[in-house]
């Protein structure tokens, strides 16, 4: 099950309408730093996507979060993903491998690649992810925030980026932080991350 970030394949890099401040730059290298940025806990909050496959799937996402954890000198990230789904909590945990230079993220699932671009706002509690820029007919765009509930300002930052797309604000589906069901099984992997820590700890105290 892919999250609604890892959706398409990218190839040629949109030409946006450079007339517009709010368009994003596709072709922005990923550095460290922007690895860092991302680095925590982040919640899934509203996505657009126009590729049937991907919109369907995006719709039944009732809620969702997850943890990256990168790695500099491997370039990837550990992903650790909480997704509600129906009256149901589903984990999952995958390997993202970082393309630098063209600055997307790629996932290998189903014999498959999805890439996406990452896209870094001006504020820098958000992010975002777009598939197939240059694919009017496929094109798709998710946000992400450090809290269940993005404040209007970093929204709107989402819909500009949606408008500069060519897409509209009544295609966004959005999430519900109600319906998250994971909450019980994301603390008891953090209890269980804990103990292996502290075995960890006394284990190299006793070497």
């Amino acid at each position: 099950m892919a999250l609604p970030w890892a959706l398409a394949v990218l190839s040629l890099l949109p030409l946006l309408d450079a007339q517009s401040p709010a368009c994003p730059n596709f072709s922005v290298p990923i550095t460290n730093a922007s690895l860092d940025q991302i680095s925590g806990k982040w919640f899934y909050i509203a996505s657009a996507y126009r590729l049937p496959e991907y919109k369907k799937e995006a719709s039944e996402i009732h809620a969702a979060f997850f943890y990256f954890t990168p790695n500099h000198t491997e370039d990837t990230i550990l992903s650790r993903e909480y997704t509600t789904m129906g009256n149901q909590c589903f984990y999952n945990s995958t390997i993202l491998r970082v393309q630098r230079e063209n600055g997307t993220l790629t996932k290998s699932e189903n014999d498959r690649e999805h890439f996406a671009h990452l896209l870094l706002p001006k504020d820098p509690k958000t992010f975002m992810f777009a598939a197939f820029p240059e694919d009017k007919q496929n094109m798709g765009l998710s946000f992400y925030a450090d809290k269940p509930e993005a404040t209007p300002e970093q929204m709107q930052q989402f819909y500009d980026y949606l408008t500069c797309m060519g897409m509209d604000k009544s295609e966004v589906m959005y999430t519900d932080e109600k319906k998250n069901l994971c909450l019980p099984l994301e603390k008891q992997h953090n209890e269980e991350r804990k103990k292996e820590e502290e075995r960890s700890e006394i284990g190299t105290a006793l070497d």
